[in-house]
This record gives C-alpha cells, sequence and structure tokens, in this order.
C-alpha cells in the first residue's frame, strides 16, 4: 500500500508560479515576466520527472498522457484552489487515486493531476456510517471499520481501491445481489465542482448534484469526503465453489441462487483447465458468526458437477485477492480489461458464442461472470440493462510477457465484444480499456444523454474535469492506444 506524507513533499521541487503564456509551472518566481503566482497551498504542487511518470501511468500500463503539474494536496482547500485556478487558465484537472484506471481515464495530458493518496482520514466510524477522505483505500475502511464490529454492505473484489475512485465508476462486488452498487450505499458526499464551489451533497441537499457525481466518472465534481453506509458485520464467511460443465448450467444455477437470495455473495468465474478450456464456477458465500449455515440448504437445487466448501474470517475473505492484484501490479503488464453488463435474456448467447474463440491465454488474468438484481441500482448515473436480472461479464487481462501488439488486438477484441454486446442491450461498466468516441459515449447514455450534457454544462461549464474520459469533447485515437 502506497503512502504518501508531507515528508514526500520535502523529496520534490515545489511549484511556486505558472506561466499563462507557455503554460509551464515554474518552481521560481521570473520578476521581469508575466508570470502569476499560484494559490496558497498546504500541500505542493510538483513537477519534478518521478511524479509526472507515475501520474501518466495506470493498472492498465497502456495509455500515457504526462501531466505538467502535480497535486499532493494537504487539504481540501488545496482541491477548491487548483480548481479554481484551472478554471482561470484554461487547463485541465484529473484526479489520481491508487491509479487503477486502464486506460488513461485518470489522466491529464499538459493538464494537472491531483494525487488523493494524501486525502486518506478515516474521520468517524459509527455503527451505520463511516466518514472517510477521497483517498482512503477500501482495506483501511474495512479494517478499522471491522474493529467496531461493522463493514461496508457491499465491497469490490479488490480492496485497494480508492474511496473516491470507486464511487465516481458504481462499484460492483458479489454482495450488490442484496445491496445494490457501492454508490447505491452512499449517504452523502462533499465535493469540489468542475468550477471550484466546495459543496456538501446528499439525497436531500443539492441532490442533482449528489446523483450527477455517483457514478459520473469524474466529470462533474472531484468528490473530497463521503459518507458511506455501514451495518453490523460477521466473524466468518463460509464460501461455496461449485463447479459446472457449461456455462449455461452455471448460469441457470447463479438465476435460482439470485432468485432466493440464498447466499450473502455470489458471484462466478471462467476457470482455465488443463485442456486449454474452462470450468465455470459459481461461488457463494455464507456470513455467520455462531450459528453455522446449513450446507444442504444453500446446495440444494443447484446441481453442481463438484463442491468445495471453506472457512474463513471475514476480513480474509474480504481481502483475498490484495496480494494477487498487488504482484500484478509490480510486474508492469498490459491489462487491456473489458468490463460489460449483459441483459440476463441475453446473457447466455453472448457467453457461449464468446467461448466458441475465446482461450485461456486470452483471457489472461481473471474472468468473471454473475447477475444481480436491476432494481437495487438507484443512481442514474450507472447505466445498466433493461430487465429485472442483469449480468457482469469481466475479463480483466494481463498480457504476459508484455507484447504492444498482442495488447491492440485484444483492445480490437474488447471493441468487438462490446458492439455484441451493445447490440443486445447491454451496457458499459467503464473501466475498460475500449476506444470510445463521443458518439459512443452519446448511445452509451442513450436517453440520459441531454440530462448528463446539462449537468456537465452547469457543474463543469469550461469542461475543466477528467479529460482522460473522453466524453465531451474528441481524444485522439493515438493517445488512447499502446
Amino acid at each position: 500500500m502506497t503512502q504518501l506524507d508531507r515528508r514526500t513533499f520535502l523529496a520534490s521541487a515545489a511549484v511556486v508560479a505558472f506561466d499563462p503564456v507557455t503554460s509551464h509551472w515554474l518552481t521560481s518566481y521570473p520578476e521581469n515576466a508575466g508570470a502569476v503566482r499560484i494559490p496558497h497551498l498546504d500541500g505542493e504542487l510538483v513537477t519534478d520527472d518521478a511524479s509526472l511518470t507515475e501520474a501518466a501511468t495506470d493498472y492498465g500500463h497502456l495509455v500515457h498522457n504526462r501531466p505538467r503539474a502535480v497535486l499532493r494536496p494537504g487539504s481540501v482547500n488545496d482541491v477548491v484552489a487548483v480548481v479554481r485556478f484551472a478554471n482561470e487558465y484554461g487547463l485541465t484537472v484529473a484526479v489520481r487515486g491508487q491509479g487503477h484506471s486502464t486506460f488513461g481515464q485518470a489522466q491529464a495530458d499538459c493538464g494537472v493531476v491531483i494525487d488523493s493518496r494524501t486525502l486518506a482520514t478515516i474521520h468517524s466510524i459509527a455503527p451505520d456510517r463511516a466518514v472517510v477522505d477521497t483517498g482512503v483505500q477500501w482495506l483501511d475502511l474495512v479494517r478499522t471499520a471491522l474493529a467496531d464490529g461493522v463493514a461496508p454492505p457491499v465491497t469490490t473484489d479488490y480492496l485497494g481501491l480508492s474511496v473516491g475512485g470507486t464511487l465516481s465508476a458504481g462499484g460492483i462486488g458479489g454482495a450488490s445481489q442484496h445491496h445494490g452498487l457501492i454508490v447505491d450505499n452512499t449517504i452523502e458526499l462533499e465535493v469540489v465542482t468542475g468550477e471550484g464551489h466546495l459543496v456538501t451533497c446528499s439525497a436531500d441537499h443539492e441532490r442533482d448534484l449528489f446523483e450527477a457525481v455517483l457514478g459520473g466518472l469524474g466529470q462533474f465534481a472531484v468528490i473530497v469526503r463521503a459518507t458511506v453506509r455501514l451495518e453490523a458485520a460477521p466473524a466468518m464467511a463460509r464460501v461455496y465453489t461449485l463447479t459446472y460443465p457449461q456455462v449455461t448450467d452455471l448460469t441457470a444455477a447463479q438465476r435460482t441462487a439470485l432468485a432466493d437470495g440464498r447466499f450473502d455473495y455470489l458471484e462466478g468465474q471462467l476457470v482455465p483447465t488443463d485442456d486449454d478450456g474452462f470450468a465455470f464456477v459459481l461461488e457463494g458465500g455464507a456470513w455467520f458468526t455462531s450459528e453455522l449455515p446449513d450446507d444442504d440448504a444453500l446446495v440444494a437445487g443447484l446441481a453442481p458437477s463438484g463442491i468445495d466448501v471453506v472457512d474463513l474470517p471475514f476480513f480474509d475473505w474480504l481481502n483475498r485477492i490484495y496480494e494477487t492484484v498487488e504482484q500484478v501490479e509490480a510486474l508492469r503488464l498490459p491489462c487491456p480489461w473489458i468490463n460489460v453488463f449483459v441483459p440476463d435474456t441475453a446473457v447466455d448467447q453472448i457467453a457461449t458464442e464468446l467461448l466458441t474463440t475465446l482461450t485461456p491465454a486470452d483471457a489472461g488474468g481473471v474472468a468473471l461472470l454473475y447477475p444481480t438484481n436491476r432494481s437495487l441500482v438507484s443512481r442514474p448515473q450507472v447505466m445498466v440493462p433493461e430487465g429485472p436480472v442483469f449480468f457482469l461479464l469481466a475479463l480483466l487481462r494481463a498480457v504476459s510477457p508484455p507484447d504492444d501488439a498482442e495488447a491492440e488486438r485484444l483492445i480490437a477484441e474488447n471493441d468487438a465484444l462490446y458492439a455484441k454486446v451493445r447490440a443486445v442491450g447491454g451496457t458499459n461498466y467503464p473501466v475498460n480499456a475500449l476506444h470510445l468516441s463521443p458518439a459512443d459515449w452519446r448511445a452509451h447514455y442513450g436517453d440520459r444523454w441531454p440530462a448528463v450534457r446539462k449537468a456537465k454544462d452547469r457543474y463543469d461549464p469550461r469542461r475543466v474535469l477528467t479529460p482522460g474520459q473522453g466524453i465531451f469533447e474528441e481524444v485522439s485515437r493515438a493517445s488512447r492506444t499502446p
């Protein structure tokens, strides 16, 4: 886990001025030039090569748009000051949390990247909620909350993500079948709008802004603090791994388990086999503290070809993939991911067609397939298919050894798969390596596009925030390819 504090600032040359003619940041103030002093900062704005290189890199290692400065904020006021400065001088700003974008989404070519890792305070833990800064990792929140016997109702599989980054995307996990996405379990936000206004918003106050920001991909405001829901936590997790020979056997069993809600956690995977094919695995979790789960009742009617059951401390289960992800990240492999939401009515067709060509090598990492209930997804910015049930289909690829041509081939396959998913009414869970034009984004939002455009005009009229998404203006193909 990367930690930054004020001692880190001392290792970098701090910016003191900006030249609006050349758009260069200056570490000394020239008395005879047209430079302007930057606002007072509690943290620092830096331009050293290491900081800029890191900000031009993400988990995908596919896109490298280099900013001209990195802000390591010492306070929320620093975010306000820099966003206002960006408005005044025509700059762009993006927020980088733990750097787990895959296609340059949190980069700002020639702009300013806000490194949110220095805003990482857990302010309070109560029985039903936590107040945390944007840069807090879910790992730290979960560990701290469990000490008080509580935990978030739903988490992503990997706990190394930042709170702010997750809330900007949506946040889906195995407990979403009961609780919706992480954004559906968010009570209040403190944000800095694209114009630099610090606003507290919730379902009861500034609701339009609240709903624009949750799942809003950083387009309308910078999340600086969040109040997220907690609930009583169990002590243990009993995990059932049920194996199936065909993908349609898996999806049938998942529908049965989803319909009666028997598992507290429900996911599924495509697991490579020795014969260069896949086995299909339902992963179900049952939480308990004292009374043991009823094994027979939980697997009744699911008809697996194989069963494995294991008990784990609840924290160990939630944090089960952290070390694996950290190890992959250290290898700096290209990771051309794709995550899509597929309507239940089409998932068998899409998955079956995909498996006619997909090999374990092409999957290249983790392949997920699991359902959730659409009625629990309440935030309007997160686009999900019509119908009562949809499936997440995710190919979390890693290209090993690194190979630019292979990475580009897989991105092209992502584009083709997404086109097929769109054709059957599916949607994009936007954390992907996809070539998306503004027209593609308009299609993604569909009937909601006018509201999205209106929110951008209202909260970020100068188009300062998060240019790497490429939603509202053209992004060159060259800058978004390996």
